[in-house]
C-alpha cells in the first residue's frame, strides 16, 4: 500500500493557478491533501505556453519544479490514439492516457481537472475527478 496519497494535474487546473483565477484557493487546499502531484511531461509544454503568452514564464517553471512529469513514450500515444470515450480532445486524450497507466500501477488516487471532456473520460475509467470550486 503507498504511503502517499497522489493527484494527476492537467493543465485546466494548474493553469488556474498560474493565472490566478477564482479556484486558485480551492485548488491549493485540496492539492495540499495529497503528498505526490504528477502529469504527463505535455502538462510542461501546455502551461510554458501559457506561462509565455501571459508574461509569466518564470511563474510557470517554478511551479512545475515539484510536479513529477511522465515522459511520454510510444505506448502513451498509441493508447491515446483511440483511447475512449471519443469525446475527449487530442491532448487530453495524451492526459487521459498517462493517467491511467499511473492508475493501473495502483498509484493514483484522483486527476484534478476542469475540463468536462476530460473528467468524464476518467470517470469512465473509474478515475476519482477532482474540480475544486
Amino acid at each position: 500500500m503507498r504511503a502517499v496519497p497522489t493527484a494527476y494535474l492537467d493543465t485546466s487546473a494548474l493553469g488556474r493557478v498560474l493565472l490566478k483565477e477564482r479556484e486558485t484557493a480551492s485548488i491549493q487546499r485540496e492539492l495540499a491533501n495529497f503528498g505526490q502531484h504528477i502529469s504527463s511531461r505535455l502538462m510542461r509544454v501546455e502551461l510554458c505556453r501559457l506561462g509565455t503568452r501571459e508574461g509569466v514564464l518564470d511563474l510557470a517553471d517554478a511551479m512545475l519544479g515539484p510536479i513529477l512529469l511522465i515522459p511520454l513514450d510510444e505506448e502513451i500515444l498509441t493508447r491515446a490514439e483511440v483511447l475512449p470515450p471519443t469525446s475527449v480532445g487530442t491532448l487530453d486524450a495524451i492526459h487521459l492516457s498517462t493517467a491511467l497507466r499511473v492508475a493501473e500501477a495502483g498509484e493514483l488516487d484522483a486527476l484534478m481537472t476542469y475540463d468536462k471532456r476530460l473528467a468524464e473520460g476518467a470517470r469512465k475509467h473509474g478515475i476519482t475527478v477532482l474540480s475544486p470550486v
